[in-house]
């Protein structure tokens, strides 16, 4: 088994890294990861990211969005948590073997005195409450198992990055279940114990317990991993476009301006339909700005291209392009 380790944070990178060990280095050997996120929600590939975040919310804080190959519900990531992932190879039958995969990393954990307890869903969990949730990809007789660890995150900033705002949304898209978190440090035996001493006692751990060997990623594959995380995992069209076809009802009332109201339906990410309602005045009826708004991506930098040279203030009373921007996409 091959051992890899990522010394990136950025979650475009450390995804395609997945995706390349999965594809190339997955075919020799099965393959153990352990890896890091700053500041990052990772959304299942099956869901609609927009019901997942809080865009404005996110966009203050600095959190990255990112999309994962495997299905599931998002997570948050920091610093005060580890990624794990295992690779391998000869596995038959349609069942997630989540216990498989998790075992080692519980029985880790009890070395260092934490209780941890695999439940019969798809998390591990200590006095009941998530420390850890996994995700499972399957393709061509390997499989990916993947989970996150909270040793020491800032719980407080989980529960805030993963609540989104109450506007009505419905969409086909697999919706997250929030569960009671909590970190793995205070259930450690030695309260000195960080972040990077557990990295250490998890990899070490490993060691022991399989035959594994070090791999260090070669100037090739490092340009493959560069070019998927340039051309896959950075990019709209994989982050927001793959999501589900939805609806939107927001309803923002804006100083100067009024109660607007906007009524949307997206596929493959861009807006198909737009309707305005309010109690706003308006010089232009938003007939002609619904019409360009038709087939635009939802996102700033399509909008602002599709909007160049648009007067807003003669659809929507004493407002500009950038307080147009925010009522979509916030």
């Amino acid at each position: 088994m091959y051992y890899i380790e990522s010394s990136k944070t950025d979650p475009y990178w450390n995804l395609a890294l997945e995706q390349y060990v999965f594809d190339e280095l997955g075919r020799e050997q099965d393959c153990f990861m352990l890896w890091q996120n700053d500041k990052t929600i990772v959304v299942g590939k099956h869901q609609n990211t927009i019901e997942e975040i809080d865009p404005e919310y996110v966009k203050r804080q600095g959190i990255r969005v990112a999309r994962r190959l495997s299905g599931g519900g998002a997570v948050y990531h920091d610093l005060g948590n580890i990624n794990f992932t295992f690779v391998s190879n000869n596995r038959d039958g349609n069942a997630f073997e989540f216990s498989t995969f998790c075992r080692p990393v519980a029985d880790a954990l009890r070395q260092i005195g934490v209780p941890a307890e695999i439940n019969g869903r798809n998390d591990m969990t200590i006095q009941g409450q998530k420390f850890s949730g996994n995700a499972q990809y399957r393709k061509h007789g390997r499989i990916m198992h993947h989970g996150t660890l909270l040793f020491d995150s800032d719980l407080e900033e989980v529960g805030r990055a993963l609540q989104v705002k109450p506007d009505k949304v419905e969409s086909k898209g697999l919706k997250s279940v929030r569960s009671r978190v909590t970190n793995i440090r205070p259930y450690v035996k030695d309260p000195a114990v960080s972040v990077s001493d557990f990295w250490n006692i998890l990899r070490d751990y490993m060691f022991r317990s399989y035959p594994m060997e070090p791999y260090s990623l070669t100037e090739d594959d490092i340009r493959a991993v560069d070019a998927l995380r340039d051309t896959v995992y950075s990019r709209w069209e994989w982050i927001y476009g793959t999501s589900p076809d939805y609806s939107i009802r927001k309803e923002r009332r804006v100083e100067g301006c009024g109660m607007i109201q906007v009524y949307m339906e997206v596929e493959g990410g861009k807006i198909r339909q737009i309707a305005f309602r309010g109690d706003y005045f308006s010089l232009e009826d938003s007939g002609a700005l619904e019409q360009l708004l038709q087939g635009v991506a939802l996102e700033e930098h399509a909008l602002v291209q599709a909007l160049h040279g648009c007067d807003i203030s003669r659809f929507f009373a004493n407002l500009d392009l950038e307080a147009f921007l925010s009522v979509l996409l916030q």
